[in-house]
């Protein structure tokens, strides 16, 4: 069966952009909530420009959208990029699950 291209990739982009503990970390404290840059800065360890930076990530990404309030920007949790990871990564879980385990079975290779 041919690769679906661009779920492939849809699903390395979303995977890349959670591959720092800070952005998974941003995106738990995004969860349910709103929240302002500066209140992010208060819950995390990390100064201020280095949360910018990983929220310029993940809003690239498409995990997050950012409105201007202000002269401030609201950050929220995409729930659509969620939707969106589920449906690409469900599959890929489904057919990795199904893989030959070398260490326990004969015939792999």
């Amino acid at each position: 069966m041919p690769a679906d291209t661009t779920s492939e990739q849809r699903l390395a982009e979303l995977a890349k952009a959670l591959g720092h503990p800070a952005r998974i970390a941003i995106l738990r404290t995004l969860a349910g909530r709103s929240c302002i840059c500066g209140e992010i800065v208060d819950e995390l360890p990390l100064a201020q420009s280095t949360v910018s930076q990983h929220l310029k990530v993940l809003k690239s990404a498409g995990w997050i959208l950012g409105t201007l309030d202000g002269p401030r920007t609201c950050y929220s949790l995409n729930p659509q990029a969620v939707s969106e990871f589920r449906f690409v990564l469900g599959p890929a879980l489904e057919q990795w699950e199904g893989a030959c385990d070398c260490s326990t079975g004969p015939g792999c290779s």
